[in-house]
């Protein structure tokens, strides 16, 4: 990925630009009816190659872009390494995004939502756990696939190799955060956080848990190590700067406290980007940069993000999100295009959230043919036997069933007993544990069933 261009400097702008074009290009109507139409928040990386008004140049069009934007920048009291504040604006679909996430996007909502029955939303919440923990792990360069990943977890083995110990890591740290939600935010909490998500896999095992040491300088970089996308605050300023993110995480605006209000999402996104502007690890960054997002929108009191995946939406396109940081940091620390992103992204969890669950409703309807002939069944049995009737032969295991559906072992044992016992399932012996086999002719035995 190359570095986006740097905008136009405007105080070159301005010293080279006489002042009657530069007044004629405030009152020209031709430019405020293009903006008005065309109001897609574009980086100058982007914005150079867009038609512009016949009569005026690129630059031109860039500075009124420029000073509109300017007009709406709110600060925010977090600083880059120079010094200076990072700022945010706030364009029409922007705050359409917000209303849309207020609402819950729609279908997600009510997912999310205490209406819903809790054994579907349990079932959402676990699932969404698995995927965030493999989904961000991948994101790090974990290797090991979604099938693998998702019997590992489920099953409750122990991990095989780096990748799997990434994700397992990011899965128990996810846990953790539902947790520790109701807890303002310190140094501590966030190096707890580091702790658990990079344990056992860093190359310096030690460095799990503490802050980058001087001697460690981090480059964040191209695969080549040619270009330097990212050099991070020098060590010394960690702890003052991990400072200001807690206290910026834990501000709590009222009519009275003089501090002016900024919406959660948008002060969970910002802390996202901010813990991986400041880089204060060794690695694992991002792992963390994201986890700590996921807190604070439950600290927000945002059940949504309990059942969608932002890692999933990120991994379908991971340059769009290192992109994301680079158009903040080369133009005049303007968060708006990460932000606008990760609203982005998030409306796309949300979208994947209801195809996942319109792929299962179809599913259970298809087997709904067999499993209505079948009386007495819980909601955990019909999923199995729902999967089964999908993946003959398939073999099931107590502490899987227990881990996919969030219930004891005791009352997993009971499930899938009670099938083994009505005939549906087989049992044998797998080493110390039992193992619960379909059969081809799972559907004629269904069929069958009074």
């Amino acid at each position: 990925m190359k570095l986006p261009l740097a905008p136009p400097s405007w105080p070159a702008f301005v010293s080279k630009t006489p002042a009657s074009r530069i007044a004629e290009l405030y009152s020209a109507p031709e430019l405020r009816s293009y903006w008005r139409d065309n109001d897609r928040y574009l980086h100058w990386d982007e914005f150079r190659h867009r038609p512009m008004p016949e009569g005026f140049s690129a630059e031109e069009c860039w500075f009124i872009a420029k000073s509109i934007r300017h007009a709406t920048y709110r600060e925010v009291p977090l600083k880059d390494k120079y010094g200076r504040a990072f700022v945010f604006g706030m364009p029409s679909q922007l705050t359409e995004l917000l209303q849309q996430i207020d609402r819950g996007l729609g279908f997600a909502g009510g997912l999310a939502a205490a209406s819903t029955p809790s054994a579907e939303r349990d079932n959402y919440a676990l699932n969404t756990l698995i995927e965030e923990s493999i989904t961000s792990s991948q994101l790090e360069g974990a290797a090991t696939t979604r099938v693998i990943a998702k019997e590992m977890l489920r099953a409750n083995r122990p991990p095989r190799d780096l990748g799997e110990r990434m994700i397992l890591n990011n899965y128990l740290t996810m846990q953790r955060i539902r947790e520790l939600k109701d807890q303002p935010l310190s140094i501590e909490l966030v190096l707890e956080l580091h702790r658990q998500i990079t344990q056992d896999t860093l190359d310096k095992p030690e460095a799990a848990g503490r802050l980058r040491r001087s001697d460690e300088q981090i480059r964040v970089g191209d695969f080549s190590g040619a270009v330097d996308y990212h050099i991070p605050p020098p060590t010394e300023e960690l702890p003052e700067r991990l400072r200001a993110l807690c206290d910026f995480a834990n501000v709590a605006p009222d009519a009275n406290s003089g501090t002016r209000f900024i919406h959660p999402v948008l002060r969970g996104i910002i802390l996202h980007f901010a813990l991986a502007y400041i880089h204060p690890f060794y690695d694992g960054n991002g792992r963390t940069a994201r986890a700590l997002f996921y807190w604070f929108m439950l600290r927000a009191d945002y059940p949504l993000f309990e059942i969608i995946s932002i890692s999933h939406a990120l991994l379908r396109a991971p340059t769009r999100y290192a992109r994301a940081f680079l158009y903040t940091e080369t133009d005049d620390n303007d968060l708006t295009y990460f932000i606008l992103h990760q609203a982005a992204v998030i409306r796309e969890a949300a979208k994947a959230l209801h195809a996942y669950h319109q792929r299962k409703q179809r599913e259970r309807r298809a087997a709904s043919s067999y499993l209505n002939k079948v009386p007495g069944l819980n909601y955990r049995q019909q999923a199995l036997l729902a999967h089964a009737l999908r993946e003959p032969g398939t073999v099931y295991q107590i502490t899987a069933h227990a881990r996919s559906h969030g219930v004891t072992h005791q009352t997993a044992r009971d499930d899938l007993f009670a099938l083994a016992e009505r005939g549906l399932l087989t049992v044998s012996k797998l080493g110390r544990s039992y193992a619960f086999r379909t059969e081809a002719s799972l559907a004629e035995k269904l069929s069958k069933t009074d």
